[in-house]
């Protein structure tokens, strides 16, 4: 892509903005686009070209390079959420919010998941995550990749933002903004962004920007930190968001950072705009390292360093949802029987830790005859449009209980009493949904009869059931290769 080929109108704007250091800029859109990934710290296994990554990314230390020579969106393992693949700088934001094990998270413009199982490998499946996207289609996207990535402790949901303030006031102690934005940072990715770019479309952003953050900021507790990024240049968007916010927020102030602009001539990346925030506890007598107040200029763009965390949420009650577990769903109950799952864990899993913790009788709840494993702090959903209520264990049909996909993904398949580990040419036939048969197996330690996990590289990519010599499949069909 040439200079020519860019919005006359942003060309006259960055000159203007970056000046000297405009050409550099302008040049580096003849680059070849930055390949990156992002590890899953959720899972373990062997990923065959991990000796071909390059260098790792500097801001996120599971972030790797990579060139031509592979495509990971290809392989079996991105099916079995091994990895994520995603732009390094969008890696960033992340990184500076700094989410802990224990904390309670909102990814308030979630989809379509990269942040959001960013922060689920950065919380370690202790917590609450609740990842939130608007649009229902996009929603639906950032679900299935919360799926695929083995998240266990995350709320997704579709909803306005300000419908969420009033439920969640005080709530969270790390919110994450990414916005919804211009997206100048795509022109060289994705060229067709440029089609929807105007100066008009600029403002647009800008004043969508500014309610969206004060929802975060009404969400956000005292002494949180929240963190606001775009993938933009347009300082209406970057800096003017931050300084207008701040204008109707005494309550807030930058620290750490302040505001970091990742320019895609600086970096091995296409460019992102964060700042980090902290709401003021007026409690504070002794403030953190990082609570220095920086001013707003465009210098934010310079050099960055590592931030502290801000503590961790009070353990407290917290309101249901769904429909609770109750004796009535006991065997004999009107409720599914519960007894058939029990039966299944004593059966399937063998491992102790996992069997006491998908057995928690007071996180498992209902949505229809679908068994979820709520979060340890699941907050009042009612009147919410839910998605995905932690972890889904599976369901209940007539007289028996089907295992989720989510399950399968959930865990490493080491903790399943019944593996069948697949050769290359077998997990490309499972994903397509064809039957197993004796030749595409590695291994089979599975029972003549029931369900197996199907297993590649030491990744679990799903259910299987055994009869007649072979693996029925049970890949979901909406996810099968074509």
């Amino acid at each position: 892509m040439r200079m020519s080929d860019l919005p006359e109108a942003f060309v006259n704007r960055m000159k203007n903005a970056l000046g000297e250091e405009s050409d550099a800029f302008f040049l580096s859109y003849e680059k070849d686009n930055i390949r990156s990934l992002r590890l899953n710290p959720l899972k373990s296994g062997n990923i065959p070209f991990m000796d071909k990554l390059k260098v790792s990314v500097e801001w996120e230390k599971y972030g790797r390079y990579y060139d031509d020579a592979i495509e990971p969106g290809r392989d079996a393992l991105h099916n079995a959420g091994a990895y994520y693949i995603q732009e390094a700088s969008a890696m960033a934001p992340v990184s500076y919010l700094d989410p802990q094990p224990g904390d309670r998270v909102l990814d308030l413009c979630a989809a379509p998941g990269g942040k959001s199982t960013q922060i689920a490998g950065y919380m370690k499946g202790e917590g609450l995550l609740v990842t939130n996207e608007i649009m229902p289609k996009r929603a639906q996207i950032l679900s299935e990749n919360v799926e695929r990535m083995g998240v266990r402790n995350a709320l997704v949901i579709s909803e306005d933002p300000r419908k969420l303030t009033d439920r969640f006031e005080g709530f969270f102690n790390r919110i994450l903004v990414d916005a919804p934005c211009s997206g100048e940072g795509m022109f060289r990715k994705h060229p067709e962004a440029m089609e929807e770019w105007s100066p008009e479309n600029v403002q647009l952003c800008a004043e969508r920007q500014d309610w969206i953050l004060d929802c975060a900021a009404q969400m956000l507790m005292a002494g949180g930190r929240l963190v606001y990024s775009t993938c933009t240049f347009a300082e209406e968007e970057d800096e003017g968001s931050v300084s207008r916010f701040l204008e109707r927020h005494p309550e807030m102030k930058l620290i750490g950072p302040g505001m970091v602009h990742m320019w895609p001539h600086k970096l091995e990346g296409e460019g992102h705009f964060l700042a980090v925030l902290k709401k003021i506890n007026p409690a504070d007598e002794s403030p953190d390292d990082d609570d220095v107040a920086v001013p707003i200029s465009r210098s934010g763009r310079n050099g960055s360093k590592a931030i502290n965390g801000c503590g961790k949420v009070d353990s407290k009650a917290v309101a249901k949802c769904g429909k609770p577990v109750s004796k009535a769903g006991n065997k004999g109950g009107k409720g599914p029987d519960l007894s058939l799952f029990s039966e299944f864990v004593d059966e399937l899993i063998l491992d102790d830790i996992t069997k006491h913790y998908v057995n928690q009788d007071n996180r498992l709840i209902f949505f229809g005859t679908n068994l979820y494993l709520s979060p340890a702090e699941m907050p009042d959903i009612r009147g919410l449009k839910v998605l995905r209520a932690g972890l889904q264990l599976g369901s209940f049909e007539k007289n028996r209980f089907e295992p989720s996909h989510s399950l399968a993904l959930a865990f490493a398949p080491d903790i399943f009493s019944n593996i069948a580990e697949v050769t290359e040419r077998g997990a490309d036939m499972y994903l397509r949904g064809m039957t197993l048969t004796e030749d595409m197996l590695l291994t089979n330690n599975a029972v003549e009869k029931g369900w197996c996990i199907v297993s590649y590289c030491g990744y679990s990519l799903g259910w299987g059931k055994m009869a007649g010599g072979v693996i029925k499949n049970h890949y979901p069909k909406g996810l099968r290769v074509m």
